[in-house]
């Protein structure tokens, strides 16, 4: 297993990752590690490959345009688990990779004899990332998650919208980003422990998507545990904090200022030329803004929708005060720092020609990320897998091809 990066001097060039899963999370996960130059080899079923090549409503000449980013960075090979033959190459993969990456329900890949005990006797060196709605163990082990479960028994759904109407989702799929992040997380420590003890064993990192979405909760279940307070949807706002809220402007777009502290909130009335609210009663201190927090809005929105979005941001820029607008993708596109950040990256895909796609983070000085190409075709990488790292000859390469194998 030694596929060589396009570019050298990348932080993870020497880490090899095997990718079971599909969708997001488990995805998500590996590019991650790919930005920063892990040889990720992405394993699909023969047949049908990541459902996420095909996702999304926006397309381009009917192809999905999710996919060239999530599998950017990645070689990708098909491979039927559900067969032993299959499952005896995964074996073969296992044994110099460093890190296997798998968003299964538990119990899948022990029903294909792929679990941790299994691949831990084949690579006692390999740290092994699960994935799952709630973790390999207890009594919710079993059940089928999904992101939006995990957001929504993880806490943050009670906690988004607004007082008087129902729960919203957040618009991504933020309980399997964060589980991915918290998997990169757990296989670096454990990648690093591996590198730091005399034997080089490997551990299990086990990853939930309720518990990664629970563990950025902030101080909620202790504010329950300790007073019976209960978090509940505040809307735009954050009660008893102001001014910290979206405001109008001229043409319909929204600004969002943050100018809670006192001498913020001094700069704010001076761009205002309303340097009285500062001094009165009413708005002088944190408490006293944040018990008067709709009327000290209802001011602020009053002189905010006089001005153009950029109008304002130049303003409070100027004068110190935390701002900026609500950007669609369209205002990022055209943001001058996004561009000047290199979070906007313009790649070729063979199929869909130029595109733009999110830049990486975070940056490094000295060991930068890059992508180097978009997500492959299904399989494009077999025969540099099977026969260049694998050692199966043309023949044997043929036969696994005809049997459904790969």
């Amino acid at each position: 297993m030694s596929l060589n990066n396009m570019k050298e001097n990348k932080p993870l060039q020497d880490i090899k990752v095997l990718e079971f899963g599909s969708f997001i999370a488990g995805p998500f996960c590996t590019r991650l590690m790919a930005d920063f130059g892990a040889e990720v080899i992405k394993i699909e079923s023969p047949t049908s490959g990541d459902p996420l090549r095909n996702w999304g409503s926006a397309k381009y000449k009917g192809e999905s345009l999710w996919w060239p980013i999530q599998a950017r960075n990645k070689k990708c090979i098909t491979l039927n688990l559900k067969e032993n033959k299959g499952q005896e190459i995964a074996k073969k993969l296992v044994k110099e990779a460093d890190i296997v990456v798998e968003n299964f329900r538990p119990g899948t890949m022990e029903k294909w004899g792929l679990g941790y005990d299994d691949l831990k006797e084949i690579n006692p060196s390999l740290i092994m990332v699960r994935i799952s709605g709630f973790g390999q163990t207890g009594p919710y082990k079993d059940k089928a998650g999904f992101g939006s479960v995990g957001e929504a028994m993880g806490g943050l759904k009670h906690i988004t919208g607004y007082p008087d109407r129902p729960p919203t989702r957040v618009g991504v799929s933020i309980g399997d980003s964060l589980t991915a992040m918290f998997g990169v997380i757990g296989a670096l420590i454990a990648l690093h422990h591996r590198n730091q003890s005399p034997d080089r064993r490997g551990q299990l990192v086990d990853t939930a998507l309720y518990e990664s979405v629970f563990a950025i909760m902030e101080s909620s279940l202790t504010e329950f545990m300790k007073v019976g307070a209960i978090r509940q949807r505040t809307g735009t706002i954050l009660p008893g904090v102001a001014p910290t809220n979206n405001y109008p402007t001229k043409s319909g777009k929204w600004i969002v200022i943050g100018a809670n502290a006192d001498n913020i909130f001094k700069r704010l009335t001076k761009v205002m030329d309303r340097e009285e609210l500062s001094e009165d009663d009413k708005f002088s201190s944190h408490n006293a803004r944040g018990a008067n927090q709709e009327e000290l809005d209802n001011i602020i929105s009053k002189w905010t929708v006089q001005y153009e979005l950029d109008e304002l941001t130049e303003m409070l820029d100027q004068a110190g005060v935390p701002a900026g607008g609500i950007y669609t993708a369209e205002d990022i596109a055209n943001d001058i720092h996004y561009q000047m950040r290199d979070m906007i990256l313009q790649i070729t895909d063979k199929k869909l020609g130029e595109l733009h796609m999110p830049g990486i983070v975070p940056k490094l000085s000295e060991t930068p990320g890059t992508v180097d190409w978009t997500g492959p075709e299904l399989g494009e990488h077999n025969e540099e897998v099977y026969k260049n790292i694998l050692g199966y000859n043309n023949k044997d390469y043929e036969e696994l091809k005809e049997k459904g194998v790969i």
